[in-house]
């Protein structure tokens, strides 16, 4: 059920939806006062969700920072959090936003800092769950010169509380001691370590894929709209309303 609520959420977070739900209520409305106050909250939230600055800086004060490791640093063990692959309609696996999470990990695993690599993701379809991303993410490490004994799958999670509880099991039984890397989007980093050190796995956050960085400060952020963040915003107010969820049931 929380699998379910949590694709429906996916959805009607998005600014674009509100507009479009408040449009709807403008065309049925039959008070002039409500239409008014209806079209004044429009032109707020799109005004306020498709500027590019508030974007940026909401984004940037949210995901965590960056994590240095040197080569004399070693890891028995990361843990790779999927969400960044799928399959297509033949069962081809292609990889998708956050790839980055890959990269990263493969470049660890080849640096001599990590050891063993805990892949953990499932199926993320509500009614196809056949086919695993986690067994995706293993060939293709194979692929990179991973060897096939450093790779252990963890192919049943189908959110970040399975991620932890699921990964945590694994590592006790094949007694993997940590301190373990955890390795996910800067954006998705801050939910991850909360649920993570809930279940009881000593992590070190490793965040990645950054959907903003410190750049140059431009004018045109400020008064040239966005149309895309309209969209956008869903990945930030997901993961705010993840995490406090995640607080309110204790699994965070």
């Amino acid at each position: 059920m929380f699998f379910i609520i949590s694709k429906i959420l996916s959805f009607i977070i998005v600014p674009f939806f509100w507009i479009l739900i408040l449009l709807f209520w403008y065309l049925i409305s039959k008070s002039k006062n409500n239409k008014r106050r209806i079209k004044i909250t429009i032109i707020i939230i799109a005004i306020l969700f498709s500027n590019d600055f508030i974007y940026r800086e909401a984004i940037m004060r949210y995901q965590s920072k960056p994590t240095e490791i040197t080569q004399e640093k070693t890891f028995s063990a990361c843990i790779l959090l999927g969400g960044i692959s799928g399959y297509d309609k033949y069962g081809k696996g292609h990889w998708g936003e956050g790839s980055d999470r890959f990269i990263q990990t493969e470049k660890l695993y080849h640096q001599g800092i990590i050891q063993k690599i805990v892949l953990s993701g499932g199926s993320g379809n509500i009614l196809e769950q056949g086919l695993k991303e986690a067994d995706f993410m293993k060939e293709e490490l194979i692929a990179s010169g991973v060897k096939e004994t450093d790779i252990i799958i963890e192919n049943n999670s189908r959110n970040t509380f399975e991620n932890a509880v699921f990964s945590k099991q694994l590592l006790d039984n094949k007694n993997i001691k940590g301190p373990y890397l955890l390795i996910t989007s800067a954006l998705h980093m801050p939910r991850s370590e909360k649920v993570f050190n809930k279940a009881g796995l000593n992590i070190v956050p490793y965040p990645c894929d950054y959907r903003e960085f410190p750049e140059k400060f431009e004018w045109v952020r400020i008064i040239v709209p966005n149309i895309k963040r309209l969209s956008d915003w869903q990945y930030l107010i997901k993961e705010i309303i993840g995490l406090k969820v995640y607080q309110l049931t204790g699994k965070a």
